[in-house]
């Protein structure tokens, strides 16, 4: 399988599942809803991906049921990730399965027994009053997610956030671990980890009475790598 210095360049799908809408009350009977985003670095999950890149989604929703494509492009190199989600959402529980293709450009999206990595999503959201968010991950299938010695790892990724603002910013903390030895760890690490701890401030920035752009910052600490980054974005929708 492929180390944690994987040369694809991801938030997966499974961040938009993640976000703030998907555990929403109110949901229409059908929606398609395009979006993009810019940003300076590409982090995922503690592990450093990319530099700037553009990263669209399309997201089609039924009363609770969604399918979701999401990819990001590397503007130097040639990066490329391409992920399926389906998922479904109901009363803040959520369930979902990802498909992950991040091996780049000039690779073959067809060969499933080598290149597409499989992931199992459980997480529950506890609404306006607590918005807090649990969300458990677990690698599945396939010939990917294996360890030197060709044993499956089920790599897992647990994460909680919690949502909240002051005045018109708003802010998510998030911290994020690996119950055992999988692919977000560094070289030489074993065992439980600390993969990731972030805060992302978002505010909408005015540029006209009608039209507003939503532009974040994230502050992210990986004591699993041993790094920090920060990263700008901007949200297209």
């Amino acid at each position: 399988m492929k180390t944690i210095t994987f040369t694809r360049v991801k938030i997966l799908v499974i961040a938009i599942l993640m976000s703030g809408p998907v555990f929403a009350q109110d949901k229409p009977a059908f929606t398609i809803t395009p979006s993009a985003d810019l940003v300076s670095n590409y982090v995922w999950r503690g592990v450093y991906q990319s530099g700037v890149s553009i990263q669209p989604s399309l997201t089609a929703s039924w009363n609770g049921l969604s399918l979701s494509a999401w990819g990001s492009t590397d503007f130097s190199t040639l990066g490329k990730e391409f992920d399926l989600t389906l998922g479904y959402e109901n009363s803040g529980f959520l369930v979902a399965v990802t498909d992950y293709w991040w091996e780049g450009e000039g690779f073959r999206y067809g060969d499933y027994s080598k290149y597409h990595y499989f992931e199992g999503t459980i997480g529950y959201h506890f609404g306006e009053k607590v918005p807090l968010g649990l969300m458990w991950n677990t690698m599945f299938g396939m010939d990917g997610d294996r360890n030197e010695k060709g044993e499956k790892m089920y790599s897992t990724y647990i994460e909680a956030t919690y949502d909240f603002s002051v005045k018109d910013i708003y802010l998510t903390a998030a911290i994020g671990v690996s119950p055992w030895t999988g692919m977000y760890h560094r070289e030489g690490k074993d065992g439980f980890a600390l993969c990731a701890i972030s805060l992302r401030v978002t505010k909408d920035l005015k540029i006209t009475n009608s039209f507003e752009l939503p532009i974040f910052v994230e502050a992210t600490v990986a004591p699993n790598q041993d790094n920090v980054f920060l990263t700008f974005g901007l949200t297209i929708q």
